[in-house]
């Protein structure tokens, strides 16, 4: 893994915890040598951990849609930024650019973000690791509804396992530099098979 997607607030939410984990994990990617891909926003914890990285030496990329630069939402000092015209596009840029996902607290944007890319994992499009730091129990009902999800036949368990959990950074790192690509059946497979 050499670049790690981030998709979280451009909020920062009201516990200080929440900046906090985005500062260590900002830090701990420059740590061990890996870069940052996020939505290039300078505000929440976008910028929190954008800043971060960069203060500790990490590259830092980022990709966002024309109308938010001439909102001036843009972060005005990374490595790289990426300017496309929809958001489509940037999440398509954002995961080309990426080996590894991550998921920090966030609202509508961030889980559109997750979830998006749990769909391309479930459909086959990539295998590329993805977790969630779930700081303070903040995706708890989140977890929960998958589960439920998959207890009422709705979601299979091998695609609810596409999404891991770690409650802290560098155990999210962990788990996320260790993944191994599994088999994937895809969504579809024979209901013999279920």
């Amino acid at each position: 893994m050499k670049r790690l997607c981030v998709f979280c607030g451009s909020s920062s939410g009201r516990p200080s915890l929440y900046g906090e984990a985005a500062r260590e994990l900002g830090r701990a990617l420059a740590a061990r040598g890996l870069g940052l891909v996020y939505g290039a926003g300078h505000l929440g914890l976008m910028g929190v951990i954008a800043d971060a990285a960069l203060a500790a030496g990490a590259p830092v990329i980022g990709v966002i849609p024309r109308a938010m630069v001439e909102k001036e939402l843009a972060h005005a000092g990374l490595t790289r930024l990426h300017i496309v015209d929809t958001m489509h596009q940037r999440k398509a840029l954002m995961a080309e650019l990426s080996d590894a996902f991550a998921t920090l607290p966030g609202a509508l944007g961030t889980a559109d973000e997750l979830f998006e890319i749990l769909t391309w994992a479930q459909l086959g499009l990539h295998s590329k690791p993805i977790g969630i730091l779930n700081v303070g129990g903040y995706f708890d009902p989140l977890l929960m509804w998958l589960d439920q999800a998959v207890k009422e036949g709705f979601l299979k368990a091998m695609h609810r396992q596409l999404l891991r959990e770690a409650s802290g950074p560098e155990a999210l790192l962990d788990m996320l530099q260790s993944h191994q690509p599994g088999q994937s059946a895809g969504k579809w497979i024979d209901e013999r098979d279920l």
